[in-house]
């Protein structure tokens, strides 16, 4: 099973790029094995994924924007319920895989089992270590993660190429969900005459 995470590289969006990086940064640190697709750089990449995003799940102006994930092609979900099912200590159901043995999802699922039974089991002060272990690792991430960001704000002084490159990539991703919103509302529009044709 190949879990792709669906990014855009050149989004000059910060909130996206930190959502990406959460994504990312959160799978690496579970060592998570992942494939990640570009969108901006990749037409293909942008429209395999705008197809295959549950209808329900896609926002009201019916384009999805990245991180997006999947399971091979079955859709597991966007940043927000990743991040719900990070809280929950999910993750692996989330993305349709099996909890390794000793971690915080695989004891729940245990309990679970166990109380399903009506018998009681006693987890193991090795099983709590194992556990503790994996969420200082993934804890420890993201506070690296937070202080590189901070360091890197504080420290680099943006020249203005850098800005420029900066409004050209905002540009760039802005032109692509202005034609994207465009085919939206021409599909519309056919839908429309196509129903007008047929009720004459």
């Amino acid at each position: 099973m190949v879990i792709k995470v669906f990014l855009a590289s050149s989004s000059g969006s910060t909130a996206i790029k930190k959502k990406q990086q959460d994504v990312v940064g959160f799978l690496e640190a579970l060592k998570v094995e992942y494939t990640p697709l570009d969108i901006a750089c990749n037409e293909d990449n942008r429209m395999w994924m705008r197809e295959n995003v549950p209808s329900e799940k896609k926002p009201s102006n019916g384009i999805p924007l990245p991180p997006q994930i999947f399971n091979e092609e079955g859709y597991c979900g966007d940043y927000e319920t990743f991040f719900n099912a990070k809280e929950d200590n999910l993750v692996y159901s989330f993305l349709g895989l099996d909890p390794p043995p000793g971690s915080k999802e695989a004891l729940q699922a245990e309990k679970s089992a166990v109380k399903e039974n009506g018998t009681h089991v006693e987890e193991t002060s090795t099983e709590e270590n194992l556990d503790k272990s994996i969420e200082a690792r993934a804890g420890e991430y993201e506070e690296e993660e937070e202080a590189d960001e901070d360091k890197e704000e504080d420290d680099q002084p943006v020249s203005e190429e850098e800005q420029d490159l900066h409004s050209e990539e905002e540009e760039e991703l802005r032109q692509l969900e202005e034609e994207d919103e465009a085919e939206a509302v021409e599909e519309e529009e056919e839908d429309d005459v196509d129903e007008t044709k047929e009720d004459e």
